[in-house]
């Protein structure tokens, strides 16, 4: 169990947690977690998400479970600075939808002295590696994976398969557009969706060998 560190006030910086995992295991509901405790002791705390992310609520930071929490919508990763100034903690939700520049604000607030948690998917539909996710990840003190159960198996999900017929790395969803899967679903699911995208020609349209053998005697 990850166990927070507090903010020490001779101490010149801070540090970054990262958050990670797949659809529906619980980042929201742990970066929110963090942040009230923080806001319980009375540090000054600000969080942050995408603008694009209002599946639940334009301004809140909202889990799946319905927790929540007040946060400021952005269009871009460089708004952050200037709305976090004066804070002790920040908090950034869905980090993976931030360009390359989160990584740059998160460290540049760390060295002011900044508590930085972030969350966010670690690999998209696909199972690549999501946008800022692993720069964040490598550069953070702190990292806690967490994990899904895996609809199909009931063992721990890692991958988020989509449902949804898109090809879009971005997409937002919920629990109709996404599953939580384990390595052997996740391989098994996606390997059953390109066999239904192999062109199957049907007989009359396959090539007759003994006409064509005949053209050409």
């Amino acid at each position: 169990m990850f166990l927070e560190n507090t903010v020490n006030q001779k101490e010149q910086f801070g540090w970054i947690e990262v958050i990670c995992g797949s659809m529906f295991s619980g980042k929201t509901e742990e970066l929110i977690r963090r942040l009230k405790r923080a806001q319980f002791a009375k540090q000054r705390v600000e969080i942050f998400k995408p603008a694009i992310d209002t599946r639940y609520d334009e301004d809140m930071v909202v889990s799946h479970d319905s927790n929540e929490i007040r946060s400021t919508p952005v269009p871009a990763a460089a708004n952050i600075p200037i709305l976090a100034d004066g804070c002790d903690v920040v908090g950034i939700d869905e980090a993976q939808f931030f360009d390359g520049e989160i990584v740059r604000v998160c460290n540049d607030l760390a060295n002011k002295g900044v508590r930085v948690v972030v969350a966010g998917l670690d690999m998209d539909f696909k199972g690549n590696p999501f946008g800022p996710m692993p720069n964040l990840m490598a550069t953070a003190e702190y990292v806690t994976k967490v994990h899904a159960v895996c609809t199909r198996t009931g063992n721990l999900a890692q991958y988020s398969y989509r449902k949804a017929k898109s090809d879009s790395i971005v997409l937002l969803g919920e629990v109709d557009g996404y599953e939580p899967l384990s390595r052997a679903a996740y391989y098994k699911a996606i390997s059953k969706d390109k066999v239904r995208k192999m062109k199957v020609n049907a007989p009359e349209e396959l090539p007759n060998k003994s006409n064509d053998s005949n053209a050409t005697s």
